[in-house]
């Protein structure tokens, strides 16, 4: 579903950390940490095509991407998004199934008001129930659980753990450990100007 090649990114000219070399199956849930600035968002980032300075090589399989920008429309409804996530992926995204999704993360409430009324963890749970409509096997997602509850939180790692345990697999960074099964933990660290410098030489 995803295979690392000596995958190393770069910023500016510099290297953010050492070459990757990793392949992700059906099943596999592998947790990215590091530090602030060790490179987890560009990894991601250039894993979903939105970053090019990086050498080595990756491969991957139809995948859905979900960064730190939630990617809602403020003035649409949590509803009316998530019929627009679905036709991105080719849906129809019939209604009661997007009702359904919506009431499972706790925004039904709220399926027929503007997102730009809705606090963060709302937009948050918003979001999350597109994971819930999805039909792509990969998911790389940017630390999934920002600005969420106890109980959102919660429900995230359900909803990682069974697409796993369906076949799925997922990349995501996290500062909060998730316990899933087939858990791969990978750290980045970051690399201190010294290193940088002495790698010049």
């Amino acid at each position: 579903m995803l295979t690392l090649n000596a995958l190393s990114c770069e910023r500016d000219g510099q290297e953010l950390f050492g070459p990757l070399d990793l392949a992700v199956s059906p099943g596999d849930y592998i947790e990215v940490m590091g530090a602030n600035g060790a490179g987890k968002s560009t990894l991601l980032k250039t894993l979903a095509g939105l970053y090019s300075q990086y050498s080595g090589e990756y491969e991957t399989t139809s995948f859905l991407y979900q960064g730190h920008r939630l990617g809602l429309d403020g003035l649409l409804s949590p509803l009316e998004n998530l019929a627009w996530f679905a036709g991105l992926e080719g849906q129809q995204g019939d209604r009661d199934s997007l009702l359904s999704a919506l009431a499972a993360t706790g925004v039904l409430v709220k399926a027929f008001a503007p997102c730009n009324t809705l606090s963060a963890g709302q937009q948050r749970r918003t979001a999350m129930a597109r994971l819930l409509v999805s039909e792509r096997t990969l998911w790389l997602l940017d630390e999934p659980l920002t600005a969420l509850d106890v109980s959102a939180q919660n429900l995230v790692r359900h909803i990682l753990a069974e697409h796993c345990a369906n076949g799925g697999a997922v990349v995501c960074t996290t500062h909060s450990p998730i316990e899933v099964t087939n858990k791969v933990t990978v750290t980045l660290q970051a690399l201190t100007e010294v290193q940088r410098q002495g790698a010049e030489h």
